[in-house]
């Protein structure tokens, strides 16, 4: 069982998405990736396969919480874009 970072509900992992931390191309920073199998090494927290979910996660800081890092706007933005086109996929 995880927990969501955007709507705190309790789930089985299965049912989550697994949002995972990189090591950036500069040395000292990183990219969140979502990881639809689970198997990417690495620090991760999961949340429901839903935007509001990922939205609220931005708005509480539940990502600079998780990573315990602060996540630039940049690094927000292009996770967004790369969940959405897994959630329609």
């Amino acid at each position: 069982m995880r927990t969501c970072i955007g709507c705190r509900e309790v789930k089985p992992k299965g049912e989550l998405l697994r949002i995972v931390r990189q090591p950036g191309e500069a040395p000292g920073t990183y990219s969140l990736l979502p990881d639809a199998a689970g198997t990417m090494s690495g620090r991760g927290a999961y949340m429901c396969r839903s935007l509001k979910c990922l939205e609220t996660a931005v708005r509480r800081r539940g990502f600079e919480r998780a990573f315990r890092m602060s996540v630039p706007q940049e690094g927000l933005d292009s996770l967004k874009a790369a969940v959405e086109e897994l959630i329609e996929a």
